[in-house]
């Protein structure tokens, strides 16, 4: 790195504050876009009416974002690296507030989805270069705490997301769930000006085009397969083409940026053990069954058991505080016990507490629910703070941004998958039984397939050494119990 070259070096504890100043200024930006990808749910039947079309076309609106996504977070990484990752991402903040202050003063439907179009663009970019600053200014004893605070929002915003859109939509206007993110825009770029770095690479390669194409095409068909899946708009024989497509054109993506010269993403990131396991197998399953638990308990308690939606948000509250709970602990836990053992054993707990859900009836006492959502959030959020910590734990300095944009691209295939999976329990439990609407039995099997499903990938983590990602937890071996 240049930046470094003449600079003296900081002290340990002028380090650390820097790591973790650098990861709380891009946590701020991170909690406005995950908020932003939650909130809008809610608020899709106002905005219809305010539209004067059926709640159903507005639909058009998360399906473009997405795709936007798609197309433009491959290319990521390498912007971070021409461009410099502090220009970048001030840059994704920019257009991400300004188009979100264009979809709150939308008149039309047209003009919406051409905003949401760009925000979708800042959003793709947002994501993977904000880890890849992170990475860049966090040592790897560091890196655990670094990556805690910008695992955060992605805990958070998805639970509290639609309680908060449906607060503001009653009592506000829609407008406002997008225009809530002016101030924290603004915010957001004034930190990033002033405490990130700014730090460029010394050899950029040049753009691999072809493997842009083929990388953002292949994901562009598989999430709009999954999107299709999960919300059940797309007929099944539309949804398996574009999933057949997307597994066709992700594999020439795959060959292309195996044999190229300067290939816009290294594939060699995945002969690292600890980031293949955690980015692909056991890291898709068990994200897949992180993200499908935010989908299911509000629909669980408001179809199920018939709860309001002010209780509901009541209960998805308490699971909240099991997330916020657990991140004073998870640095000592892996410190003490290590990554494999964390993400086995934690894993179990993780998915005993979803599929115990399944034993939840009419009569069950409230505090009881209280209780398991408390323990499934507590041992969700160490799960996702150790998967995504780990996964970088033995990436070098040459592979970060490819790392981090596959990170991202895993992540976003995961989110869909998580919620198709569940979607397709209830819906073939609820086939199987010949019922007209959903029943207590139908997410019986959703939860129980979930936990299933986050069992297998707390198990598989086992293949991991016991000293995988010492250097980062500060685990030793003579200290294990």
């Amino acid at each position: 790195m240049t930046d470094t070259a003449t600079r003296p070096q900081p002290t340990d504890a002028e380090s650390s504050r820097q790591s973790r100043l650098v990861a709380l200024v891009v946590a701020v930006a991170f909690f406005m876009q995950f908020l932003d990808g939650t909130i809008v749910t809610t608020s899709l039947p106002q905005m219809a009416q305010s539209f004067g079309i059926q709640p159903v076309a507005m639909s058009i609106g998360i399906t473009i974002y997405m795709l936007t996504m798609a197309v433009f977070i491959p290319i990521s990484g390498w912007l971070g690296d021409r461009y410099g990752a502090r220009n970048v991402f001030l840059g994704a903040i920019a257009i991400f507030t300004l188009s979100s202050l264009a979809c709150g003063l939308s008149q039309t439907l047209t003009q919406f989805v051409a905003a949401r179009a760009i925000q979708g663009a800042g959003s793709a970019l947002m994501l993977p270069v904000g880890r890849l600053i992170v990475l860049k200014n966090a040592r790897k004893d560091q890196l655990v705490q670094a990556v805690a605070l910008i695992t955060w929002p992605a805990l958070f915003a998805p639970v509290i997301g639609p309680v908060l859109g449906s607060f503001i939509t009653t009592y506000a206007s829609w407008h406002w769930n997008f225009l809530i993110n002016i101030p924290l825009g603004i915010v957001g770029m004034a930190l990033v000006a002033r405490f990130v770095p700014d730090q460029r690479e010394e050899v950029v390669r040049r753009l691999d085009v072809p493997g842009f194409i083929l990388s953002s095409g292949g994901l562009v068909l598989l999430l709009c397969g999954l999107e299709g899946f999960a919300d059940g708009t797309v007929g099944a024989v539309t949804v398996a083409a574009l999933l057949a497509a997307g597994v066709v054109v992700s594999a020439l993506a795959i060959r292309h940026l195996l044999r190229a010269e300067h290939p816009l993403l290294d594939l060699s990131t995945f002969k690292v053990q600890t980031f293949a396991i955690s980015t692909l197998t056991a890291g898709t399953a068990s994200r897949l069954a992180v993200n499908s638990t935010p989908f299911l308990l509000p629909l669980f308690f408001q179809i199920a058991y018939g709860f309001s939606p002010i209780k509901t948000g009541t209960f998805i509250f308490v699971y909240f505080l099991g997330n916020l709970g657990m991140k004073t602990l998870t640095t000592p836990l892996l410190r003490w016990f290590g990554f494999r053992a964390v993400l086995v054993f934690n894993g179990i707990i993780a998915a005993v507490s979803v599929a115990a859900c399944a034993l939840l009836t009419a009569g069950t006492p409230e505090i009881v629910i209280a209780v398991l959502l408390v323990i499934a959030g507590m041992s969700r959020s160490m799960q996702f703070t150790a998967l995504n910590t780990i996964g970088f734990a033995d990436i070098n300095a040459a592979q970060r941004s490819s790392a981090s944009t596959l990170s991202s691209i895993q992540q976003q295939v995961s989110m869909l998958l998580g919620v198709a999976v569940a979607a397709a329990a209830l819906n073939i439990s609820q086939l199987t039984r010949g019922g007209t609407g959903m029943a207590f039995v139908d997410f019986r099997v959703a939860f129980v397939v979930i936990g299933l499903i986050g069992l297998a990938s707390a198990l598989y983590f086992s293949v991991l050494p016991r000293d995988a990602g010492a250097e980062v937890s500060g685990h030793k071996l003579d200290d294990a119990t």
